[in-house]
């Protein structure tokens, strides 16, 4: 009953890893964020490894889920340093999210709630191909969606973790032991057995 708990948990954050890293990846796409776009890719297909490491009882891909899971935490602790500016971190390095082929950025700063988006005419520090805006009245600023975005992500990260280690561990000694049941037929044990052989033995009567 405690490994079934456990299994059902742990679908359970890794539905919720699926849907939150789905939607963050649509709204990277629409921000053109080419590196968390990658970096989603990846995290997709590493929880859609550990769905199928736990329902099929396969421990090792348990572990491999749980390595990304440290790197995923670090990755998203970068990204709410890099929008708090922490450090030397600057968010007009566009070149960090969009590898440089770029200027845009999180498809959050024009689209927040309440913000109101004023384009400005004429501006001499555009590019040809681009426009300058002012974004006012934002109840929320883009950097803080973007911060509760990563700090959602490593909570069920760390969910995620504690439940992969201890999932794998029930498989890898239900395997261990399995293993130890089986042991006896390598030593070439045989149970006793019972002769179906019956002797006869010669009746003497008295006369």
């Amino acid at each position: 009953m405690g490994r079934c708990d456990g299994r059902c948990t742990l679908l359970v954050i890794c539905s919720l890893q699926l849907v939150a890293a789905l939607q963050r990846q649509v709204f990277d796409f629409l921000g053109y964020q080419w590196a968390p776009i990658l970096a989603n890719f990846l995290h997709i297909m590493a929880v859609i490894l550990g769905m199928f490491g736990t329902v099929q009882f396969r421990f090792r891909y348990l572990i491999f889920y749980a390595v990304w899971l440290v790197l995923w935490v670090g990755w998203n602790s970068f990204i709410i340093c890099f929008y708090l500016e922490v450090g030397n971190l600057s968010q007009d390095r566009d070149f960090l999210m969009t590898f440089n082929t770029s200027l845009h950025r999180s498809w959050w700063m024009e689209h927040g709630p309440g913000c109101l988006v004023t384009p400005v005419v004429d501006s001499l520090i555009a590019p040809d191909d681009h426009h300058v805006i002012t974004v006012s009245g934002c109840l929320l600023d883009y950097q803080y969606i973007e911060v509760l975005s990563s700090a959602i992500q490593i909570l069920l990260a760390l969910f995620g973790f504690v439940y992969a280690c201890y999932v794998s561990k029930v498989f890898q000694d239900d395997e261990d032991s399995f293993d130890f049941i089986g042991g006896f037929d390598s030593y070439g044990y045989q149970p006793p057995q019972k002769s179906s052989h019956l002797q006869l033995q010669p009746l003497y009567t008295a006369g």
